[in-house]
């Protein structure tokens, strides 16, 4: 396009009224807003034999490639501000348009890395617009995609903006460690990675994230606050998240962050895991748990503010 690349998402079954909707929920959404941290889109077409919309190209693909792909020399400090970029792209939707979007499938795979690796939002076609004063949104049928989706939006419960908190913050998760919470190659017997990241900041034993996710004494800090940060949006009830605004001012440390609370409360205990690696000679190594609900007497904690 003028000598300039650019990326052409063809939507496949264009008689598909699944993907008509998608198709525009990305034009009505992103075809709003412009943000150096969203994806732009440049243009499309809807015609008889063809669905497809034209996009800036990412010369860096996507998150989740630099996340769990054989590159291992990314310095941390480069992901922290992929961690920042994305919270920013994230707040610009629920605060800042005109009317509020929610995205409902923040994953590393839907943030995208230009030449200089800039984070940019992209996928928009479960997005929905939403009006400012709008507390709760009915939606049809499942969105999400499974180890980032809230667990609202798998159960009879109301659905807000915190829905995309949540995701932020496994997502947050999985740049911390450099591996994805959901890996269905682990046993059943080993431990959740978000809840052992818990359970070393419960222990005050952070030097063994550390460690573990290869991260260097100098980015102590940064890594510290990205997990308490991770486990303030993944809280279990969305009152106690807190908003994108609140999540991204702690991660940049303007704000002081208070102590969360166990967001894993309402997951039953695994089974003793294996030992697959050892940290001052404790197993860490990390399997999605067995899920069950438990009575909603849990003090939750309170979700931060400014």
């Amino acid at each position: 396009m003028n000598g300039m690349s650019v990326a052409i998402k063809v939507l496949n079954g264009s008689s598909d009224k699944r993907i008509e909707d998608q198709s525009l929920a990305e034009v009505t959404t992103v075809g709003r807003t412009h943000h150096m941290n969203l994806v732009q889109l440049y243009g499309f077409c809807f015609d008889r034999n063809l669905r497809a919309l034209v996009y800036e190209f990412m010369q860096n693909s996507s998150l989740d490639r630099l996340l769990f792909g054989a590159d291992e020399d990314i310095e941390w400090d480069v992901l922290y501000n992929i961690a920042i970029g994305t919270g920013k792209g994230i707040t610009y939707l629920h605060e800042e348009c005109q009317q509020m979007i929610i995205h409902y499938d923040i994953k590393p795979g839907n943030i995208l890395l230009d030449t200089n690796f800039c984070p940019k939002v992209a996928d928009f076609g479960l997005a929905k617009l939403c009006n400012r004063g709008q507390i709760h949104v009915t939606i049809s049928g499942v969105r999400g995609t499974p180890g980032y989706a809230a667990p609202e939006m798998w159960m009879p419960f109301p659905i807000t903006q915190k829905c995309d908190v949540y995701s932020f913050g496994m997502l947050l998760v999985e740049i911390l460690g450099r591996r994805s919470n959901l890996d269905v190659n682990l046993p059943d017997s080993q431990e959740w990675f978000p809840r052992w990241v818990w359970k070393k900041h419960e222990m005050k034993r952070f030097s063994d994230v550390m460690i573990v996710c290869r991260i260097q004494e100098h980015c102590r800090d940064k890594a510290e606050r990205m997990a308490m940060v991770a486990l303030w949006c993944v809280q279990y009830k969305q009152a106690s998240r807190p908003s994108m605004n609140v999540a991204l001012k702690m991660l940049e440390g303007g704000v002081e962050i208070p102590l969360p609370a166990n967001p894993f409360l309402h997951l039953m205990e695994s089974p003793q895991p294996e030992v697959l690696a050892e940290v001052k000679g404790e197993a860490c190594s990390f399997p999605l748990p067995a899920i069950r609900i438990l009575a909603e007497s849990s003090n939750p904690g309170t979700a931060p503010t400014i």
